[in-house]
């Protein structure tokens, strides 16, 4: 997972993929096409787009184009247009923007086999953004004066390589230099055979350190979810509880999420979408919705929905739940691997769009603020399948900000192709 990374063996370039759990493997059809039909938008859906659409209304200052009819025209226009390239079966977009209006629309289905459509209040999967919620318990513990930031991991976790050197600052922000479980062949093998499975989190440190060491601590950024597994260790030694109970009632019971839960089973809380992914043996799509997110744990496993990924968009990039200079320590970012981009502490800075992405398979989720214009944008969809390399939830990004924040388009251009283990 590379901010958005939580797929197989893709190893998320940067912010475009950023959050990945799991990446494609080499060779594997990815994009396999459902037949193209288009739903219509859901309930809150416009009537067809005009031709040629409208063009938008000027901006007043803060660098975010007012959502006007006209502009939710254009909106209309270039997120469908997205999903027929990418072959998406649904997706949902918000847009907030103090003094700017709103836009929240579903288009396409929540279901392939029973054509349900896709709806703003429909549970799904968020993958890397899970890495938010830990880093931030990890972050509350700081503040409590339990833990430091240049502890280093060996102290809490045992039979890590280099685990008297690398620090908890360090994994947080993808320096560690360990390998990435997600892109172990053995791993992916049995992850597709055996999508039901649950994987402990000790066996997914396993398939990590039989690798060698990928560079010394803190020399260079990669983004791998090895670390994020061992700094939800972290947090249960330190508090003596299971990382789900210290994310419910330390960081989603104060941040006021009552639809997002870190799940204890492959079950979805009610509604929910189904997820399509071609992270498959076969390379064929199917319905990934039933499988076991445990191999993702700290780093991918926790289920959301848009309305609360708004609330935390804003609650993560404000830092409201730690103390002003813990956030500020989170937000120090070095470069990524796009101009424009840097990593924090389990949080990334994308063209001053600030968060995280979320790729697992079957679903992705783009929850992101700009502090400049107090914009969030949060974008979900029920598929990981890439077009042309590239995420969908990158695609959908760009499309969005190109209209409403020209001066800040997600990710900034077209992201490099990621790599295969």
């Amino acid at each position: 997972m590379k901010p958005t990374h939580l797929r197989l063996r893709r190893a998320c370039a940067a912010a475009a993929a950023t959050g990945a759990l799991l990446a494609p493997a080499a060779g594997s059809a990815a994009g396999t096409a459902l037949p193209g039909r288009s739903a219509p938008a859901s309930v809150a859906a416009a009537t067809p787009t005009p031709t040629p659409p409208p063009p938008p209304s000027p901006d007043t200052g803060t660098g975010f184009t007012p959502l006007t009819p006209a502009v939710a025209a254009q909106l209309d226009a270039a997120v469908r247009q997205v999903m027929r390239e990418a072959q998406v079966p649904g997706v949902t977009v918000g847009l907030w923007a103090p003094g700017k209006g709103s836009y929240v629309r579903s288009f396409g289905v929540a279901n392939k086999a029973t054509g349900a459509p896709m709806a703003p209040d429909l549970h799904v999967r968020i993958g890397s953004e899970t890495k938010t919620f830990t880093v931030t318990a990890l972050l509350q513990l700081v503040d409590q004066g339990k833990v430091g930031l240049d502890d280093h991991i060996g102290a809490y976790v045992t039979g890590v390589p280099n685990g008297d050197r690398i620090t908890l600052r360090e994994l947080a922000g993808m320096r560690s230099g360990l390998f990435n479980y997600s892109m172990d062949g053995d791993f992916i093998t049995q992850l597709q055979a055996h999508p039901e499975k649950y994987v402990a989190p000790r066996q997914l440190l396993d398939y990590s350190f039989k690798h060698p060491v990928q560079f010394e601590p803190g020399a260079e950024f990669e983004y791998s979810n090895t670390n994020l597994i061992l700094l939800g260790l972290v947090v249960e030694k330190i508090t003596g509880r299971p990382l789900h109970d210290v994310i419910a009632k330390d960081v989603l019971g104060p941040a006021g999420l009552r639809s997002t839960v870190f799940p204890t089973s492959p079950a979805l809380p009610v509604p929910y979408a189904h997820g399509y992914t071609d992270q498959t043996a076969s390379g064929k799509v199917e319905d990934s919705t039933r499988w076991n997110p445990s191999w993702a744990w700290a780093a991918g496993e926790m289920v959301s929905d848009l309305q609360d990924l708004r609330s935390w968009a804003r609650t993560l990039a404000t830092g409201t739940l730690l103390k002003p200079a813990t956030q500020a320590e989170r937000l120090k970012t070095t470069p990524m691997d796009i101009p424009g981009a840097g990593y924090g502490l389990g949080i990334f800075d994308v063209q001053g769009w600030i968060g995280h992405n979320g790729s697992i398979p079957g679903y992705e989720v783009l929850p992101v603020y700009l502090p400049s214009a107090r914009a969030t944008m949060v974008i979900v969809l029920n598929t990981d399948s890439q077009y042309k390399g590239q995420e969908p939830s990158t695609l959908f990004g760009e499309a969005v900000t190109s209209i409403v924040t020209p001066d800040h388009v997600y990710p900034g251009h077209k992201p490099v192709a990621p790599k295969t283990g």
